[in-house]
């Protein structure tokens, strides 16, 4: 019989989804998963399988409660000028904000599973942004709107990280706005 297991999977999980969100796959070492989430390799392994099963299922975590409660909030928002503030304020305050935005620009082109993740996530923001535009009656939300918002605030944010820091609710409120224009 084994032992039980010395860790809890739902908090290594969200740790990861942090350290992937700061540093990307590629830029985080199972050295680095093992000392920040405090868990023995072996166990790592058993339960995940690989650095990328956990990368996975960050990833997994990261859009069910992240990004899936954000963007079915944003769909009911009083108003395309409330949507984009939630989205900002969400977009400050997660842990792992961004995970999302870092996957599709690292891993989807040459991940199928990480590439549905991704396709998940921004079908679910595209297809909040066209209720509340419709809402608000404006015309319906351009084909790729959510792609275009994700990459915009992505270069927003690799450029802050690049410089330093990590753009706040003001940029991603004035980005957002400024492409849905």
């Amino acid at each position: 019989m084994g032992r039980p297991r010395a860790f809890d999977e739902d908090d290594a999980v969200r740790a990861a989804a942090g350290l992937f969100a700061a540093r990307g796959y590629e830029g985080t070492s199972v050295d680095d998963l093992v000392g920040t989430l405090g868990v023995h390799r072996g166990s790592l392994y058993k339960v995940f399988g690989s650095k990328r099963g956990l990368y996975l299922a960050a990833l997994r975590r990261h859009l069910d409660e992240d990004v899936l409660p954000l963007t079915a909030a944003i769909a009911v928002a009083d108003g395309l000028a409330a949507a984009l503030a939630q989205a900002a304020a969400a977009y400050d305050s997660a842990l792992a904000a961004g995970l999302l935005l870092v996957a599709a620009a690292e891993r989807a082109a040459a991940d199928p599973d990480t590439a549905a993740l991704v396709d998940e996530g921004l079908t679910a923001l595209e297809r909040a942004l066209a209720a509340v535009l419709a809402a608000d009656g404006a015309a319906a939300a351009p084909p790729g709107l959510a792609q275009a918002l994700a990459a915009t605030v992505l270069g927003v944010r690799l450029r802050s990280r690049a410089a330093g820091g990590r753009p706040g609710a003001e940029a991603v409120l004035a980005l957002a706005a400024h492409l849905l224009r």
